[in-house]
């Protein structure tokens, strides 16, 4: 059996798979992967705002934040033509629930935290929100290997089971112009990102990822972002060098079209990652007591 493949237990196994102990007696069983959505909107804008707070922090820990620079993005449940976005100058680790801002799509505030938002973010989400009504979320961090990757204006290779997370899913917008301050800029990377892809390398500038959550969108992220590190090394790895008189002859061996698309289906749908989302979730749950949740 392939590591890619998903396994759950029938309804005749008598051991759950989140773990709970056996029992005498067969009983249903939860699905291995399943994202957990309320059913009111008002509940799922809540829980969607808790876990963008979240993936804030989350970032912050993996080194991500950078000054002023980044940003996250959510569409509104209750009325999908606004969108929620951090405030300008908020340090990623001390963002909270109320301090996201709630916008239009003029940018104007409507609610939330009375704060100044970036103007380059929201050129750059309001663009992909209109064009996308399937992204609900969207992340955009100056992350250090995406953005050296970035530099070279070029994909990443399957070079391993994670890199098949992005296998055509992955878009690469080959131009830059300047801090993005105007509307055509936006417009410029929403249509590089394409009908369909929510993933996207934007040359001298980093990468941005897209999901219909936030733990998608995020989860994506950090997959992204280790995924150019792989890619720097492996880069570094194969250049012929001489090392002690000798010269290196290491080369790439890549996964198979036919073998990523396989793998993409077991690792990059939504439902997996979400999951992929939780357990850095859970971890900053625990180590902040939950203090982003107000």
């Amino acid at each position: 059996m392939s590591a890619t493949e998903v396994v759950t237990a029938s309804p005749t196994t008598v051991a759950e798979v989140d773990g709970i102990s056996s029992s005498s007696k067969p009983r249903p069983t939860r699905a291995l992967h399943h994202i957990p959505r309320p059913e009111s909107l008002e509940a799922q804008r809540q829980w969607q705002l808790e876990q963008m707070a979240g993936a804030f922090r989350i970032f912050a820990k993996l080194g991500f934040a950078d000054g002023g620079s980044g940003h996250i993005s959510l569409r509104d449940p209750i009325n999908p033509n606004t969108f929620w976005i951090n405030p300008y100058g908020f340090h990623f680790g001390l963002l909270s629930v109320s301090d996201m801002v709630h916008v239009d799509k003029n940018g104007n505030r409507i609610g939330g935290n009375n704060a100044r938002i970036n103007k380059a973010g929201f050129i750059i989400h309001s663009a992909i929100h209109a064009a996308r009504p399937d992204i609900n979320a969207a992340c955009h961090m100056h992350s250090p290997y995406a953005r050296a990757w970035s530099t070279f204006g070029k994909p990443i290779d399957m070079l391993n089971q994670d890199s098949c997370m992005f296998y055509d899913d992955l878009s690469v917008y080959a131009a830059f112009g300047g801090v993005v301050f105007a509307p055509e800029e936006g417009r410029n990377i929403a249509e590089a990102l394409g009908p369909r892809n929510k993933n996207i390398i934007l040359q001298n500038h980093g990468i941005l990822t897209c999901g219909g959550t936030i733990a998608e969108a995020a989860a994506f992220f950090i997959a992204l972002e280790r995924a150019c590190q792989t890619q720097l090394l492996v880069e570094s790895a194969t250049i012929p060098s001489s090392v002690g008189g000798a010269v290196s002859q290491l080369s790439k061996t890549f996964v198979t079209e036919e073998e990523a698309e396989y793998t993409k289906k077991g690792t990059g749908s939504p439902d997996v990652m979400y999951m992929q989302f939780v357990p850095e979730y859970q971890m900053i749950l625990k180590e902040t007591k939950g203090d982003f949740l107000v």
